[in-house]
Order: C-alpha cells, then sequence, then structure tokens
C-alpha cells in the first residue's frame, strides 16, 4: 500500500472524569474487605477493559482533571463555584482509578491547571492535524465543539457516534458555532453567567441569524424584542467572559506528546496484582482468558484465588544471590532517554537522589539512580566533582557526566508524567529537593511509608533494616563509599564506580521492597490508612519542610545569655545547700554528693560503680527526701538543656539562603503513627515551664504576617470518652462543660460552685495521667502527695467510671493475641513486649497498649486535617502556609490582612478531620489563638 493510500492513525483519547462519575453512579455501593469504597474503581476498569478490547485504536489515553482550581478561575471567580464536592465514598476512588489506568498501560494524563477538556482539546487538534482520526469517549456536551471531519465523540452508555448531526440536534448550530451558543446560553452547573433570559434554542436562533458573537453584539441594537436588546447590551461583556469560559484551549504545553500515547499491550502481572489488590475476582478470570497462560501465572505469583490471610506475609525470593548487580552507569544523553523509554514502558520505577547533604534545602543534587525490574537499574551522575584526594593538589578534571540541566530536563517529563508511577522509599527527600530543582515527582509511592503502615512498631523501616529482614541481603551502606568520621566525604566526590554501586542498589532494593509489601496493605486490610493518610501527607509535610519557620536569632542570644546567669545562681545555691563544690554537671560527683555525703535514701549503682542520678531518681527523691538538692539540680539541668539544645543550637540552625529553619519530619519513626520532628528537633520545647514558653517567643512570623497556631483541646481525654464509652465524660463533653471540674465533683464528691483549685488540680491529673496508665506512685509524685491518697483517688475514679478499667484490659487482651492494637481509623500500633517474661517491660509495653490507640487515633485526625488543608484555604483564596506539626498543634503563617477569614477555614478543617471516615459523637474543638511570635499565638 502507498503512503498516501495508508489508512489513518485512530487517536481515542477518554474523558477520564465522564467515566468516574457514570461508573459510580451505575454501580450500588461497594467496598473491599478492608473497607475501602471501590464501586467506581469496578465499574471504570470494566469500561476501560471493555474499551482496550473493542477499540481500533494505534493510540490511547485517559484525560484527568488535576484539580478544581484552572485558569478560569482566574478569569471568573466563581465557575463552578456552585459545583457540590464530590461525594464522599468517591474521593478515596480517584487514586486508585488512575492506578487501574496505569495498571492496564495506558497513560493516564493530567495538568495542574487545566482542565481535562483542554488536554484533550489539544490532543485531538494535534492529532487531526496530523491526519489522524480522533475519538473522544465522552458524552459531555461541552467537547462537541471540537467535532469536525477528522473528531467525533463517543457515548459509551449509549454507544452512540456524536458527529456533526448530533451537534446541531443538540445546539441547533454547526461544531464551530457552539461556543458562540454557550456564551450566550451559559451553562449553570459550570457557574458560566451567558446572558440572562437567553437559551440554547434562542442562542442558536441568533447565532444562525448574524453570524457569530462578535456581530451579534455589535448589532444589538437591531433586535426588535425590547428585552432581549436590553439584555445584550447590558450584558455584552459577561458574554464575552462566558467566551472565555467555555472556550477549550487547544494549545495547552502537553507534557507527555502525542506520540507517546501509543497503545501497548496489557502487562499480565500489573493487571492481575492491581485486581487482585482491589478483590475484583471475576475481572481477574476475565484477563486470564484474554492474555492466557502468562496471565495465569501472573495471577498464581500475586495468590488470585484468594486473599491472603491477614497474618499471611507475601514472599518473594529470599536468597541473597538474587542481587546480581550488573548495573548500568548513565553518561550519556542517548542511555538516558533509553532508560526513560524502559520507565515509560514499564509504567512505574524506583526512584533515588543522591546529594551532597541531608538538609533538603542545602542540598545539591549529585545523581539520581532508576529501577526498573530486579537488577535492572542505573545511576546518572550529574554533580561529581571528582573524588576527594584531587582536591589535595591531584587532577581537578569533573568525571565524565550528562551536565545537571541537560539531565533534569529529560527527566522532567518522566518525573512529572502522571502515568507513571515513581517509587521511593522516604521519597519524601527526594521530592522536596527535586522541587527545589523546578520538578514536582508525582505520582509516588513510598515502600518506607508501606511497611510502616504494615508493622510500624515493630521494626525499624530503613532500607537497610528491611533489606536484611525480607530478603536477607547486606546493602552497601553509606559509609563503604564515603568513609567514616573525619575522614568522609560528600557524595560529590565518591568515585563512580563506587557511587553507581551503592545508588543503584538503593533503587534496586526500592522496587523490590515494594513489590513485595504493597500487596499485603490490602491482604492485611490497611490500604485505607496508606492511601488515605499516608501517601497523602508526604507532599503536605514536603512542602512543610520547606516553607521552615522565621527564628529571631537575637532574642534567643539574650535567653542564652540570661540562662547562663540564672545557671551561675543555682549552682551557686548548690553548693551551699551540699556544703561542698562540684562539678554539677557531673553525674558520678552529683552521685557521691547525693547518696555518700548527704545519705539521701535509695541510692543504686550501676554497672560502672556510679550512682544513677537520671530525671527518674531526682525527681522521686524530690517526693521521698523532701531534701531541696534534688529539684535544684533538675532546675539546673532545665536550663542547661534549653540553652545547649535551643538558645545555643538553633541559631546555627538558620538556613542563610532562606533565613529561615528547616526541620525535617520522620514519617515512620514513632509507634502510634505521630510525625517525629528531627535537625533540629522542634516539638520537644517545653511549654509547662515559663523558660520553655520563652522559647518559643523567638519564632516569628514575616513582616506583614502573623502566626496563628490552632490546638486540639483535651483531644486524647475526649477519645477516651468514646473509645471507652464513658458516657458522663461524653455527655459532658457534648455540653461545654469543665470536664476536670466535673469529675472532681463526681470523683471526690464535692460541688462544682465554689470548688478548690487544688481539687480540680488532682481530677485534671487523673483525667490525664489515667489515659497514659498512670500508677499510683505517678499520681504520688505529680500532686506530691502520699502513694495511699493518689492510690484512693485512682480506686475512686475506677469505680465512678468503670468504662475506662474496661477499655484499659480490653485493649491488653487485643495486644496480647494479636501483637498490636488499632486506632479508630484502623491504624496498627505494634507493641513488641507485651508477653515479655520480663514484668517491667511488660508493663511498659500494657501502658502502651493503652495509650497508643488514643495516641495514635489523634494523630490519624490531625494527619487527616493537614491533608486537607492546603486545598481548602486554596479554595478560599487565603495565602496562609502550615509551618509546623506539633503532636495536636498545627501552626501557621498568615498575611496580617487575612487573619479573620482564615480562623474559622483552619477550625472547620480541624473539626471536621475524622469526616467522613468515621462518625465521632464526641465534638472535637480547635483552639485559634494568634500572635507575632509562636508564645503569643499559642
Amino acid at each position: 500500500m502507498s503512503e498516501t493510500a495508508r489508512k489513518p492513525d485512530h487517536v481515542y483519547l477518554v474523558d477520564g472524569s465522564g467515566y468516574i462519575f457514570r461508573a459510580f453512579h451505575a454501580l450500588p455501593p461497594l467496598t473491599r474487605s478492608d473497607g475501602t469504597p471501590v464501586n467506581a474503581v469496578l465499574g471504570f476498569t470494566n469500561m476501560l477493559l471493555k474499551l482496550i478490547e473493542d477499540a481500533d485504536a494505534e493510540y490511547i489515553a485517559v484525560i484527568f482533571d488535576a484539580g478544581r482550581k484552572t485558569f478560569r478561575n482566574e478569569i471568573y471567580a466563581e465557575y463552578k463555584a456552585h459545583r457540590p464536592e464530590a461525594p464522599p465514598e468517591l474521593v478515596p476512588q480517584f487514586a486508585l482509578i488512575r492506578e487501574a489506568t496505569r495498571a492496564f498501560n495506558v497513560p493516564a494524563l493530567e495538568i495542574k491547571g487545566y482542565e481535562a477538556d483542554d488536554l484533550i482539546a489539544t490532543y485531538a487538534s494535534q492529532a487531526a492535524a496530523q491526519g489522524h482520526d480522533v475519538t473522544i469517549v465522552s458524552s459531555d456536551k461541552d467537547l462537541m465543539q471540537l467535532v469536525s471531519d477528522r473528531i467525533h465523540l463517543f457515548d459509551p452508555m449509549k454507544n452512540r457516534k456524536i458527529g456533526a448531526a448530533e451537534v446541531v440536534e443538540k445546539f441547533g448550530v454547526a461544531p464551530d458555532k457552539v461556543i458562540d451558543v454557550q456564551s450566550l446560553a451559559g451553562d449553570s452547573s459550570d457557574n458560566v453567567p451567558g446572558v440572562p433570559g437567553i437559551g440554547i434554542k434562542t442562542a442558536a436562533e441568533l447565532i444562525n441569524t448574524y453570524g457569530d458573537l462578535d456581530t451579534l453584539l455589535a448589532r444589538a441594537g437591531e433586535i426588535k424584542q425590547p428585552k432581549r436588546r436590553e439584555n445584550l447590551q447590558a450584558n455584552a461583556d459577561l458574554a464575552r467572559i462566558s467566551r472565555d469560559l467555555v472556550t477549550l484551549k487547544r494549545d495547552v504545553p502537553l507534557e507527555v506528546p502525542l506520540d507517546d500515547l501509543t497503545k501497548r499491550g496489557i502487562d499480565g502481572a500489573a493487571a492481575v496484582a492491581f485486581l487482585q489488590q482491589n478483590e475484583f475476582r471475576s475481572l481477574i478470570a476475565k484477563v486470564q482468558a484474554r492474555l492466557g497462560e502468562a496471565a495465569i501465572k501472573a495471577a498464581r505469583s500475586v495468590g488470585t484465588n484468594a486473599a491472603p490471610a491477614p497474618d499471611t506475609k507475601v514472599q518473594i525470593d529470599a536468597d541473597p544471590a538474587v542481587f546480581s548487580g550488573g548495573y548500568e552507569l548513565v553518561q550519556e544523553e542517548a542511555q538516558l532517554e533509553s532508560w526513560i523509554a524502559r520507565a515509560r514502558k514499564a509504567g512505574s520505577l524506583a526512584f533515588d537522589i543522591e546529594t551532597t547533604s541531608l538538609n533538603i534545602v542545602e542540598a545539591k543534587l549529585v545523581g539520581v539512580s532508576l529501577a526498573v525490574a530486579p537488577n535492572a537499574a542505573c545511576y546518572v551522575p550529574v554533580g561529581h566533582v571528582g573524588v576527594a584526594g584531587d582536591l589535595l593538589g591531584g587532577s581537578t578534571e569533573r568525571p565524565k557526566q550528562i551536565p545537571l540541566d541537560r539531565a533534569l530536563a529529560l527527566l522532567k517529563p518522566l518525573l512529572e508524567d502522571p502515568s507513571v508511577l515513581k517509587i521511593g522509599h522516604n521519597i519524601k527527600y527526594d521530592m522536596a529537593v527535586m522541587k527545589r530543582y523546578g520538578l514536582d515527582v508525582t505520582p509516588i509511592d513510598d515502600s518506607m511509608l508501606i511497611s510502616y503502615v504494615l508493622e510500624g512498631g515493630a521494626h525499624g523501616h530503613g532500607m537497610d533494616e528491611l533489606a536484611k529482614l525480607h530478603f536477607g541481603y547486606d546493602t552497601i551502606k553509606f559509609n563503604d563509599v564515603a568513609g567514616s568520621g573525619k575522614s568522609q566525604v560528600t557524595f560529590d566526590h565518591v568515585p563512580l564506580d563506587k557511587a553507581l554501586a551503592y545508588a543503584a542498589e538503593d533503587a534496586d532494593v526500592t522496587w523490590r521492597l515494594h513489590h513485595l509489601l504493597k500487596p499485603r496493605l490490602v491482604a492485611e486490610r490497611l490500604t485505607t490508612i496508606y492511601e488515605t493518610i499516608e501517601r497523602p501527607l508526604i507532599k503536605v509535610v514536603a512542602d512543610m519542610e520547606l516553607a521552615g519557620v522565621k527564628i529571631d536569632a537575637a532574642e534567643l542570644g539574650r535567653m542564652s545569655q540570661d540562662f547562663a546567669k540564672r545557671m551561675v545562681e543555682i549552682e551557686r545555691e548548690i553548693h551551699q545547700i551540699a556544703g561542698t563544690e562540684f562539678n554539677v554537671g557531673s553525674p558520678k560527683q552529683l552521685g557521691e554528693v547525693l547518696f555518700d555525703q548527704l545519705k539521701l535514701p535509695g541510692g543504686k549503682k550501676g554497672k560502672t560503680g556510679a550512682y544513677g542520678t537520671g530525671a527518674d531518681v531526682l525527681e522521686e527523691l524530690t517526693v521521698t527526701s523532701g531534701h531541696p538538692l534534688p529539684q535544684k539540680i533538675l532546675d539546673w539541668r532545665q536550663l542547661s538543656k534549653l540553652k545547649s539544645t535551643y538558645t545555643d543550637a538553633l541559631p546555627l540552625a538558620i538556613n542563610a539562603e532562606t533565613g529561615r529553619v528547616h526541620t525535617s519530619f520522620a514519617l515512620a519513626a514513632t509507634s502510634t503513627g505521630r510525625l517525629a520532628s528531627t535537625d533540629p528537633n522542634l516539638q520537644n520545647i517545653p511549654i509547662r515551664t515559663e523558660e520553655g514558653r520563652k522559647i518559643r517567643r523567638a519564632f516569628v512570623a514575616e513582616p506583614g504576617h502573623v502566626l496563628m497556631s490552632v490546638d486540639y483541646s483535651q483531644i486524647e481525654l475526649r477519645l477516651a470518652a468514646e473509645m471507652a464509652e464513658i458516657q458522663p465524660l461524653k455527655d459532658a463533653f457534648r455540653d461545654g462543660a469543665d470536664i476536670h471540674a466535673m469529675t472532681a465533683s463526681q470523683v471526690f464528691g464535692v460541688p462544682v460552685e465554689g470548688m478548690d483549685p487544688m481539687v480540680r488540680r488532682k481530677a485534671k491529673a487523673i483525667n490525664f495521667g489515667i489515659i497514659y496508665g498512670i500508677s499510683a506512685f505517678g499520681l504520688a509524685q505529680q500532686l506530691g502527695i502520699p502513694q495511699g491518697e493518689a492510690k484512693a483517688y485512682i480506686d475512686a475514679y475506677f469505680k465512678r467510671y468503670p468504662g475506662i478499667r474496661d477499655y484499659m484490659e480490653r485493649m491488653k487482651k487485643f495486644a496480647r493475641e494479636k501483637g498490636y492494637v488499632e486506632t479508630l481509623f484502623g491504624r496498627r500500633c505494634h507493641v513488641p513486649g507485651i508477653n515479655d517474661k520480663n514484668p517491667a517491660r511488660r508493663s511498659f509495653m500494657e501502658r502502651a497498649a493503652i495509650n497508643a490507640p488514643l495516641q495514635g487515633t489523634a494523630a490519624d485526625i490531625i494527619k487527616r486535617a493537614m491533608i486537607r488543608m492546603p486545598e481548602a484555604l486554596a479554595k478560599a483564596g487565603l495565602k496562609a502556609r502550615m509551618l509546623l506539626q506539633v503532636h495536636d498543634e498545627l501552626l501557621f503563617e498568615v498575611p496580617s490582612g487575612e487573619v479573620e477569614a482564615t480562623g474559622p477555614v483552619v477550625k472547620r478543617i480541624m473539626e471536621q478531620a475524622p469526616l467522613p471516615a468515621r462518625e465521632i459523637s464526641v465534638p472535637l474543638i480547635a483552639e485559634v489563638g494568634t500572635g507575632p511570635n509562636w508564645a503569643e499565638a499559642h
């Protein structure tokens, strides 16, 4: 066949949003065994599979909306403003539907700032210009403006082709006049204003008479009907604005070129794995029938016949020999392009970066590693400057590598391609660094967080530990390639052969961990925690870390001097009380003074022969001995710690470029799901002492801004009332009563009116202490009362609220049987040692089993609030930035003129955070405070 006679290629562009909502409303509610709704996912996958089977396509893609905010909102702020939010049970299915598309080897495309229709218009226009035929799989009337000889629509529900004749039937005009008609008639569903009083029929008559919108508006004075003439003349600008809103852009800067939409065959392993994950057994059989033996083998490898029991661990080959190396060093652009093509074909890749620093705002990119299968990994050096010896008079020639700007230009379309999944291990770090280089890495998965969701608290989740645990494999350590101690070099000085082995192995291990652990989320019914809390949180926290918080170094300097002066004064008092001078900072000398010279009771020597003088020992001595020295030592130590940890150290942590401190939030460091702040730790600044509160005065807002602190009030106590079903406490919270005064009244039998503040303080200590499993000894220490009296208080509390004791025993029993406890949202908090023979360890883990469901649920709630916050603020047109998360508190930097508008938005999101996943009968209260610094805001 000659080139001129060749049949045109056929391009299929699927309106993803249309598919989603049709699927959602077509099927009844359906959930997986872990509770995740999947009716829309099932319907979508069915329709997609049918389309793949039926379409005579050479090119195919599914196009999605990237968000509600687009360039049209800048043209007209009320555009789509009245459109309701997606049903709560549909929201968690959006990400799964994109996964379904990728699992069937079809590009899933979206671009922030544009609607799916704009991308469809651009692809369709390009394809038609190249002589291709285009089918847009949608019945959306807005897409009818694109219909031409080469482009038509197809309604899959009605099995109906939509061409020029059908457009005329719908709008009364040819496709090239649809925009003019819509400009006049408007669209109530999208809040396009149009011209009042003019509908589709009238608009079509006017356009058929006058030819186009501009001519009509120019000659509006000729119209005989007075009302219509006046409306057109008065609302001409609205009609022109409406035209801008309804006109689809045909020049969107596409991130994935048309040529990359070539139809690919279904990857049986990927498709079956996805279907198994979502428990679509009937579809698995369909895919097996279509693809034959290859799909059947893939199905067996992930266990499609039945979901594994909750405690079953999916295994892959654990033989260390499976790591055969043979990684590729990529030093030419052609090599990198080849790896990018492999990644696109695979639909997913493991991704890791090497840098000069662990600080995200200081780190310089040194190299990138990619993996697409076991032992199929590469390393792309971009910032190596030579080995360390070169700096000492040797060669200064840079190793051969692709220039940084060229490598980033080649990688950017891949790393931002919504149809290719990027897998990382602690990918938050990689995302944050790459964002500084102008790349938004998306979509993402994180093998570290998958492991954390599966076994948080049972073990660590670092890559080296997990490789040893799951594969029996010892990875190359950083010290092996960069040295240790004073001789350690930054990665840009590591020789390329060592860098290749280390970096490519990281990507390889990440790929294997992901493919081992991800199926377990479904098998163990933990997908919802990962998909609705942990994975969406990654970007939010990365943005917080990049934002940082402003520190007043001068204020810290003044505090440091004050603390030093007071330490000298307290040291003088200590020497006077002790009757001798000694090194207050020396535990050995302190122990000798306390127990040998002063003969205070309870001295115990450790293995080194020195007395124990930890805080617990000093606190006990303060109560039991009545001697003033232990408390003075505690006071001195507190000032010493504040000085060394904060007033001296924080100024050194200020980034020279941003002028702010950028903490790192560890996402997988605690057993309960809480975030942990490190380098520097900004979560442990004491707030119960005046000195600790002073530190927060040094956290300040930028000029023209204020800090806003929003804190959950008594959240764990509220959750205790909820989870232990303590009706009097639930009623009190719902009534807004003073919970501590009410508890004091009910436990101690005293009226609320005129209550002694000390009595309320005792009730407060019990209320908060109980949920941490406080002992009579601990309560006695806290209140400064005899242990017997403290025990009587606790007994009275349990007698008044027996539900608390029942809850505690229930949690301990559950933990002994399962090895973990659960939050209200299904997170597992592992408590290893709950059955330990050592009474002290067993008792400690029993207390953890009691508190972890409460603290973990609180952590889940604030994480859910954090995830929703950026979109809520953006939707309200507010510029507030979330800077810190400190347990039950969020800290924002807010423009001074937006304070009144921001507070209610943040408060609403935090108080409604559990919904729609979980109804909590006890109200959550978020308290808002503002000020020029953190102390005043809190």
